[in-house]
């Protein structure tokens, strides 16, 4: 398969990680776990550089989704990656069963999935860096919107 610009990820409930995946050895899940127990519990997204990589977050409603990437991979592709994964999460996993789950416990039904957003994230760079772009100015006219609305109120 070749060397990859995205090298692991992982999905966690609070500082407990649920599903996780990696192709490479290395200690870039003991690095993503130390950062998560730093991370604070709000819904937001946060990105730290180190050692030619970095460590993508994204928190929301009480899971924090991450992955690792080579520097040299947008930030719009990692973030990209995060809410594709958060999105098809959310849709296999119930809110009861995902809160319920035992560390690792779904390493071998989301783990697969892990995978194959990391390849086609991977293999698609330019459409999710275009996506991205569209996204955000989307949100650009949104607060347009509301900043006009305010001042006709």
């Amino acid at each position: 398969m070749g060397q990859r610009s995205l090298i692991y990820s992982s999905v966690a409930r609070g500082t407990v990680i649920v599903a996780e995946y990696s192709e490479f050895t290395g200690n870039f899940a003991d690095i993503a776990l130390q950062c998560l127990q730093k991370l604070p519990a709000t819904n937001n997204k946060f990105s730290y550089n180190t050692d030619g990589h970095t460590f993508n977050y994204l928190s929301h409603n009480g899971f924090t989704y991450c992955v690792v990437a080579v520097e040299s991979i947008s930030r719009q592709v990692a973030m990209g990656f995060l809410e594709r994964i958060m999105e098809d999460f959310t849709k296999r996993f119930d809110a009861t069963r995902a809160a319920a789950a035992a560390p690792n416990s779904l390493n071998k039904e989301f783990g697969p999935k892990l995978k194959e957003h990391m390849e086609y994230c991977v293999e698609h760079q330019e459409e999710i860096n275009k996506l991205a772009k569209v996204k955000a100015q989307v949100s650009q006219v949104q607060q347009v919107m509301r900043a006009n609305i305010d001042q006709v109120l």
